[in-house]
């Protein structure tokens, strides 16, 4: 019994990393006003405009919201109609909407591994609850090493990211997780998500989950001290 409860707690730290940076990919990935932010600092528009594809921001907009929708539809393949010289054309390739497709299973498996590392450490902190102070101290431990476990974790990415360069680290991460090289097919699906709009995207991403951490952990931690502190005579 006191080893199926340390593997529990273990399992439970080994989750949390999990959880919160799934939880922070779906937020990046559904999130309208990080795709805002991301094509007017780097002026989408205007690459679009160089390339022949002249489109407002409310309709540039309209595209970013079409690809969110995409995401969560039940549709294979995206289709996105635009207009380019008086004329509407599908705005992707053959080959971008394989990719996309891709990075929709991507998604997907996101949202399950989420789903999954949430039931699992919600019950167990249900079961923690249940066992009023012993529990507390327990869960209170999960979080704090947790939380540490995903600051460490992150800490870790920063040095391979600084030793190899995000470009060399993005490049790695598509071959990878994609059996194909349409990641990099032409069209305007590169034009759309920029290398830097992408670095600032996983930034925000690791921020989130960061401070998820902290706060967890913070709380965990808050809880073990206070607790200490009113045993201390």
């Amino acid at each position: 019994m006191k080893t199926l409860g340390i593997a529990a707690k273990w399992l439970f730290i080994l989750c949390l990393p999990v959880l919160l940076l799934t939880a922070s990919l779906g937020w990046v990935a559904n999130s309208l006003w990080l795709y805002k932010y991301g094509f007017q600092k780097y002026n989408v528009s205007q690459s679009l405009a160089d390339w022949g594809l002249k489109l407002t921001d409310s309709e540039l907009e309209s595209i970013y919201a079409g690809l969110i929708s995409y995401f969560n539809s039940p549709d294979e393949y995206i289709s996105i109609m635009a207009v380019k010289d008086g004329k509407p054309f599908n705005l992707f390739t053959p080959e971008e909407t394989i990719h996309f497709r891709d990075v929709k299973g991507l998604i997907w498996l996101d949202y399950w591994v989420l789903l999954g590392t949430l039931v699992y450490v919600l019950a167990y902190a249900w079961v923690c609850l249940l066992w009023r102070r012993k529990g507390y101290w327990r869960l209170a431990w999960g979080l704090v090493g947790g939380g540490s476990l995903t600051l460490v974790l992150i800490l870790l990415v920063f040095g391979l990211g600084t030793l190899l360069g995000f470009s060399q680290l993005l490049y790695r991460f598509h071959l990878a997780f994609f059996t194909n090289p349409y990641w990099s097919a032409e069209g305007y699906m590169l034009l759309l998500f920029p290398e830097n709009f992408l670095r600032d995207a996983a930034l925000f991403c690791t921020a989130i989950t960061a401070g998820l951490a902290i706060i967890l952990g913070g709380v965990g931690g808050g809880y073990l001290l206070f607790t200490r502190s009113k045993a201390t005579p």
